[in-house]
């Protein structure tokens, strides 16, 4: 009997695909498969499609078997027999082999048009009758005919159903456009309403899966309950599936929603490798719905907990003694990695998951109300026992290096499916470390905030449930002051460390491996809050107790060697710190190998000191090599490659070739948002240095665009104080400037400062560093006196907190010296630079940038005092000494082929200084491009000095030509469009009058 249509039956695609029966010459034969999960409507579909054919008249005969299992076939079609072919009553099995007979095609006979249905197939094998008889075996299939068409629905995927034309349709879940419509009618048929939001909602709880949301109509009607009600039941763990069934299943069901997958779930259990197929659905029952990895249900903790809970598919021997004192129990047998994945399918063959192999970071799929109905026949010990098995599978699945951010992402989400389905078990004795892994690959992730707020849970559930001094709530503790400090509040950090320390010194002693790991932690956020010296001493410190505990080779100990030179060249000792990085080197080669991580980030830290020395180009190689190092053992995504990428870009560009520092941080940019999306911070540290080594390309504009739509984002994503943000100010502060709006950066510069005076405080580094903005943006606005104050006022903070030796303290006084030269002292400008020259070439060398920075400067100044000979001749000294140091295409190089053009026009070689600038333009284009605001500043020095050589109609055209480039390039407003326009009108009027040039 065909089953009853469902009230508010839905019409679905599937129904149409089954109504796709292709003709040609007459009636195609056809043998369609429906399958798909229990619930999702297979026998309704089925159902729908046989009365459509009978009504239309396209069919004589049709006949509705349930095929649950080879008898009630062989019944079905023994009574076909009887009534269509006389068949004898008392023989089922010749009257079953008789039906299948007459549907066979005869000739010379009027064709029957037939429609069998096998509703509900459990087992193919169902299908043939004595498989071990060759000899009676026969087939229960319909007989090819071209007027006849079968129909079978059934949970099964085996391979065995389909071939020999069949055509399968998968039945799946209903969309949620179906579930909302099928609620809304079925509540609507019984007088009954509910919001449309509570009902899109429930429809998503139940999975959109048919069987579940038939079952909640009905309980919702029984019961009085709003949608809502049913929806805060079902969300609570404490009530099972089968507390929610209605007082009668609707629309001639037999099975309740919890009962839907138990004879599925036993016949699995039956397949090969027989009596895995439970265990594995109950560890899966506890994991992510949407996609669980492959790796973790066939890893070694998942195939232990298949071997120990195997169930039992054998009859128990009559008669088998019991267990007596004394007596060896067997050992369990292991499950190979084979079997697991024989589990996995065997399970997928009674759509119990959805298993697709090819696709391993979300290999298996599960339906929520399939894991609800296996966890609810959890024990209490079971589940403990399942959860804390799932939490030893993910943990061994995950990477100690998280290449692939996909995988990484799915484990988390797996995780936190965990924590929501068994959190209390994660909890029993100790903290699985799971729990901890979790809140670390957040904060690897680039994901600070959810971090803080995950260590904050975690540690006020260690502490609630295990106590203050358990080492889980310590270790707890420790993530949630290191997630402080990366997302920007270094003070906050350390502080929390600072406390944590005084446990940890409490708890578990001075010299214990933790305790000493959160005095470096401490010592690092003690730096990174602004207080380099102090980080450095307190890593000294804790260098010799880490000799002393753990031996000059351990692990720690280099570690805390490394952190040693790092705050050794923050506080200014960038020489120092490249030795200190060199020494641990060699030693790190012979204890880890040279292809240890912490080997290649030493070899990062050095070439990273080596350019902060002065040798840019010498860090650039070395960054280089490192970069083929780590594609070979990291691989070419691992976050490590990516920030070499990142050095590599800069110390190009600090080379000179900020084009190609440019390019280089384009192309890192793109790959870091396929790694590690858009958000993440190293991204958003990316396209600032893209947008800054643009503006250092001559695109200032650009690279001011660029970092005002990166501080919109920086904001969203970190918040207004966070550091990055505070920089990507600075750098949009400064490149206001640079586009010809000084005042205005100074305003902006102003700001800055007094918001991260608020935030990290007036001795900051980066505070420091805002300040000498302000005074450098304040002299450029035309206030140089006002600069010279203010650098004054920075020179005191920097000499307090930084030291008279520092790099910082030394610009510091450079950038003093200027401006007091600026304001009419040249002379005590050039008195300035030579003291400051020497304590350069003393603390940082002569061959240091900085050193040839201020040779270069002393020379100008000496050349502003009136002895232009002098500056002449010192210029040709300094450049002789760039080419050496930086090569002849560097940018400072250029800079000191200007300067000494300049002051040999200053001598009377008016013609001579013309030459060189124009000697110098065909370099400066090359090097730096057309329209590079140095190219553009020496064709109008090229300019100005053909005219002062007598040549004032060529300066006139200089500067004209100029002035179109520079209204493209500038803008119209632009200051130095201002002045080309000035020269160009100057020395338009002297071409006029000749007598007037000189």
């Amino acid at each position: 009997m065909i089953p009853s249509e469902a009230r508010s039956f839905q019409h679905r695609a599937e129904a149409d695909r089954l109504r796709a029966v292709v003709e040609g010459g007459g009636t195609a034969v056809l043998t369609q498969v429906l399958t798909g999960m229990g619930g999702v409507g297979k026998t309704q579909l089925a159902a729908d499609y046989a009365r459509a054919a009978w009504n239309d008249g396209s069919l004589d005969v049709l006949v509705w078997v349930t095929a649950s299992a080879q008898s009630p076939v062989v019944s079905g079609y023994a009574q076909a027999g009887i009534e269509l072919c006389r068949a004898d009553p008392d023989d089922p099995e010749q009257a079953a082999q008789q039906f299948l007979a007459w549907l066979a095609p005869k000739p010379g006979q009027r064709p029957c048009r037939w429609l069998i249905v096998l509703d509900d197939v459990a087992d193919p094998n169902d299908l043939i009758v004595h498989p071990d008889d060759p000899g009676n075996r026969y087939s229960l299939w319909p007989p090819a005919n071209p007027h006849g068409r079968t129909l079978l629905t059934t949970r099964r995927r085996d391979a065995a159903l389909f071939g020999d034309g069949r055509q399968q349709i998968e039945v799946g879940l209903f969309t949620p456009d179906e579930s909302v419509a099928y609620l809304t009618a079925a509540l609507n048929a019984r007088g009954r309403t509910e919001p449309a939001d509570q009902l899109a909602t429930l429809a998503a709880d139940l999975g959109h899966l048919p069987l579940a949301l038939a079952q909640a109509v009905a309980y919702l009607i029984d019961s009085g309950k709003t949608a809502a009600a049913y929806r805060n039941l079902l969300a609570d763990r404490a009530t099972k599936l089968a507390d929610l069934a209605p007082d009668a299943l609707p629309d001639e069901q037999a099975t309740a929603l919890a009962a839907a997958w138990s004879l599925s779930i036993d016949r699995a259990d039956t397949l090969r490798p027989a009596g895995l197929a439970r265990p594995m659905l109950h560890l899966a029952s506890l994991l992510d719905a949407n996609g669980i990895p492959q790796d973790v249900l066939t890893g070694q903790p998942a195939r232990n907990h298949l071997a120990q809970h195997r169930a039992a598919t054998t009859p128990v021997r009559v008669g088998w003694r019991g267990w007596w004192p004394g007596r060896r129990q067997r050992p369990v047998a292991p499950v190979t990695p084979e079997e697991a994945f024989g589990a996995l399918r065997a399970l997928a063959r009674l759509s119990l998951i959805d298993h697709q192999p090819g696709t391993p970071h979300q290999a298996v799929r599960v339906h929520q109300l399939i894991q609800r109905a296996t966890r609810d026949t959890h024990t209490p010990h079971q589940h403990n026992q399942y959860a804390r098995a799932a939490g030893d599978a993910l943990l061994a699945a995950w990477p100690a290096v998280e290449r692939d951010t996909y995988l990484a992402q799915t484990l988390r989400t797996n995780t936190e499916a965990l924590t929501r389905h068994a959190e209390d078990a994660l909890y029993r004795q100790d903290a699985h470390k799971v729990l901890h892994q979790l809140g670390r690959s957040l904060a690897k992730s680039g994901q600070v905030t959810a971090a803080i707020d995950y260590f904050n849970h975690l540690a006020a559930t260690t502490r609630s449930r295990l106590g203050e001094d358990h080492r889980d709530t310590l270790t707890a503790r420790n993530n949630l002051a290191f997630s402080r400090g990366e997302a920007g509040d270094a003070a906050g950090a350390a502080r929390a460390f600072a406390d944590l320390l005084a446990d940890q010194e409490r708890v578990l002693g001075e010299d214990h491996p933790r305790t000493l790991a959160t005095r470096s932690n401490l010592a690092r956020w003690r730096g990174e809050a602004g207080d380099a010296a102090g980080a450095a001493q307190a890593f000294a410190d804790l260098l010799a107790d880490q000799e002393r505990v753990l031996g000059e080779d351990h692990p720690d100990t280099l570690t805390a060697r490394s952190n040693l030179a790092l705050w050794r060249g923050e506080t200014g000792d960038a020489a120092g710190a490249a030795r200190a990085f060199a020494d641990l080197l060699a030693d790190q080669e012979r204890v880890l190998g040279e292809d240890h991580p912490d080997t290649l980030t030493t070899r990062n830290n050095l070439a990273l000191w080596r350019g902060e020395t002065g040798d840019a180009a010498g860090a650039a190689r070395a960054f280089a090599d490192l970069l083929a190092d780590q594609e070979r053992v990291l691989g070419e995504d691992h976050p490590h490659t990516l920030a070499t990428r990142s050095n590599l870009a800069r110390w190009r560009g600090e080379a000179g070739d900020a084009a190609g520092a440019a390019q280089a941080f384009a192309d890192l940019l793109a790959d870091q948002e396929r790694v590690l999306g858009e958000d993440h911070p190293h991204t958003l540290t990316t396209r600032n240095n893209l947008a800054l080594w643009r503006g250092e390309t001559g695109d200032a504009a650009g690279a001011a665009q660029a970092f005002a739509d990166l501080l919109e984002q920086t904001v969203r994503v970190l918040g207004k104080n966070h550091p990055y943000t505070l920089t990507t100010r600075s750098n949009l502060a400064d490149l206001r400037g640079e586009t010809g709006d000084a005042a205005g950066a100074a305003q902006a510069f102003a700001d800055l400062l007094a918001d991260q005076e608020r935030v990290l405080g007036e001795d900051h580094p980066d505070t420091l560093i805002t300040r000498n903005n302000l005074a450098a943006w304040q002299g450029r606005a035309g206030d140089a006196a006002g600069a010279a104050r203010t650098f004054a006022d920075l020179l005191e903070h920097t000499v307090r907190v930084l030291g008279k030796n520092h790099p910082d303290t030394l610009a510091t006084r450079s950038n003093l010296a200027s401006w007091q030269g600026r304001a009419g002292d040249a002379a005590g400008a050039a008195r300035t630079f030579a003291d400051l020259l020497a304590d350069r070439e003393r603390v940082l060398g002569k061959n240091h940038p900085d050193t040839l920075a201020t040779r270069s400067n002393l020379a100008s100044w000496q050349g502003e005092t009136g002895d232009a000979a002098g500056a002449a001749q010192a210029f040709a000294d300094l450049l002789k000494d760039t080419v050496r140091v930086l090569g002849e295409n560097h940018p400072d190089t250029l800079t000191a082929r200007n300067n000494l053009a300049a002051w040999r026009g200053e001598t009377g070689d008016a013609a001579g200084a013309a030459q060189a600038f124009a000697d110098l333009l065909k370099d400066t284009v090359r090097v730096l491009g057309e329209n590079h605001p140095d190219t553009l500043a020496t064709r109008s020095n090229l300019a100005s000095w053909q005219g002062r050589a007598g040549d004032a109609a060529g300066a006139a055209r200089t500067f004209a030509d100029l002035l179109k480039d520079t209204v493209r390039v500038l803008g119209e407003n632009h200051p130095h469009t201002l002045k080309i326009r000035d020269h160009l009108a100057t020395w338009r009027k002297r071409a006029e009058r000749p007598q007037d040039v000189g």
